[in-house]
């Protein structure tokens, strides 16, 4: 049966985002086929007749980079669905939001010719220029999960199951991107109910004195929220605040 709605493909995109060296890192692959061949792009493909979304988010990772996140954060980010955004056919992609602790290096496969880690500001800055819509999609993830640490324990999905303060503050600089003062981080994080809970035991692996080991609390929402703009050695950060928007 004919019908007068014309054709359009589903697709995934993944903003995949961990810590490498201090510093957020988003995972990019180099596409293997035509549109844009060879450049940068966010890991996805589109999506099978049989599969869900999240299904499809969860495959198309593992095939396009070896890496699979079965205890990684995830959450669908947004639609984009502009007519021209993918010259092949009206394309309508469903991106997700994955955040991890720092992964091993992936493995590329199916479509994408390599995969690595690349420091999410300098990929805002334009460089390299990601295919399609992405570099748009990636803005969006990267706020999506900075202004997430503010009100909830979102920070914790970056850190291994057992954190001490001082981690968990780095977590918060490098997504942030600015400075946090040590002594108004730990009070603030330690004072928000059900946000960490304590294991009752001590690591010197930062250094200098034993620091107190915790885990994430029960908590969903962080009341009140932790505001970088308070923090007394908050510095802007240019790619925090207004990030250079570039054509994709």
């Amino acid at each position: 049966m004919s019908s007068e709605f014309p054709p359009f493909a589903v697709t995934v995109n993944l903003v995949v985002l961990t810590l490498r060296d201090g510093h957020l890192h988003t995972l990019v692959v180099n596409r293997g086929v035509e549109p844009f061949i060879g450049v940068p792009a966010l890991p996805g493909g589109f999506v099978h007749p049989e599969e869900g979304l999240t299904e499809a988010a969860r495959r198309e990772l593992a095939e396009e980079t070896g890496l699979r996140l079965p205890e990684a954060h995830l959450e669908q980010l947004a639609s984009y669905g502009d007519p021209g955004r993918d010259p092949r056919m009206r394309v309508v992609t469903v991106a997700y939001l994955a955040l991890a602790p720092d992964r091993p290096l992936p493995v590329a496969g199916t479509d994408a010719s390599g995969s690595r880690w690349l420091p999410a500001d300098t990929l805002l800055e334009g460089a390299p220029l990601l295919a399609f819509d992405h570099a748009r999609i990636l803005r969006d993830g990267v706020e999506r999960a900075r202004a997430k640490l503010e009100y909830s324990p979102l920070a914790t999905a970056f850190c291994p199951p057992e954190f001490t303060i001082a981690e968990l503050r780095r977590v918060y600089e490098a997504v942030w991107g600015t400075p946090v003062d040590p002594r108004n981080f730990h009070r603030k994080v330690t004072g928000v109910n059900g946000f960490l809970t304590p294991t009752g035991d001590t690591t010197t692996r930062d250094g200098g004195r034993p620091a107190q080991v915790f885990r994430r609390g029960p908590a969903t929402l962080l009341h009140p929220p932790l505001d970088p703009a308070r923090s007394p050695t908050h510095t802007p950060s240019r790619s925090r605040l207004t990030p250079t928007r570039r054509a994709p």
